[in-house]
C-alpha cells in the first residue's frame, strides 16, 4: 500500500452524515417548498403578476423553470424547524434561532441542486435576510 492511496481513498468518501434522517428530510422538503408554475394565489391573480408591492416574493425563476412558493409548508418557523433539526443532526451542535447563520454550514449538507432554492427561501419565508453579505436569522412570530 502506498503513501497516497489513503489519500485517494479520502476523496472518494462520503460524509456519512449527509445520509442521516434529519438531513435527508431538509433536502425532501427544500425540493417540495416550491410549485410548478407562477403562483396563482388571488394578490397575484388580481395583480397579473406584479409582485412589487409584497414583502416576499411568490415566484421564483429557479432551475430556468417559474416555481412558486408553498406557503402552507413555507413559512418561517416551518423553515427554521427543518433547518434546526438537520443542522442538529449535521453538527451535533443547536442552531440560535436569531443571528447570524453560517450559510456555509446549511450548505455543506444541502444537496448542491438546492441551493437555489434555500436561498430563494430563506428570505420568502421571513426566516432570513442578507446584511452586507451575511444572513441573519430573524425572530420568527408565527
Amino acid at each position: 500500500m502506498s503513501a497516497e492511496q489513503p489519500l485517494i481513498a479520502d476523496l472518494f468518501e462520503v460524509d456519512k452524515r449527509l445520509s442521516l434522517k434529519p438531513v435527508t428530510d431538509f433536502n425532501a422538503y427544500l425540493r417540495n417548498a416550491f410549485g410548478d408554475g407562477a403562483c396563482r394565489c388571488h394578490r397575484c391573480l388580481e395583480l397579473g403578476g406584479d409582485e412589487s408591492g409584497f414583502t416576499h416574493r411568490h415566484t421564483f425563476e429557479l432551475e430556468g423553470r417559474a416555481l412558486h412558493r408553498r406557503f402552507a409548508s413555507t413559512a418561517g418557523s416551518d423553515v427554521l424547524q427543518m433547518i434546526k433539526k438537520a443542522w442538529l443532526s449535521y453538527t451535533k451542535a443547536d442552531l440560535t434561532p436569531v443571528g447570524a447563520l453560517d450559510l456555509d454550514t446549511v450548505r455543506t449538507f444541502t444537496d448542491s441542486a438546492l441551493h437555489g432554492r434555500l436561498l430563494a427561501l430563506l428570505p420568502a419565508s421571513g426566516l432570513a435576510r442578507e446584511v452586507e453579505g451575511v444572513w441573519m436569522l430573524q425572530a420568527q412570530v408565527d
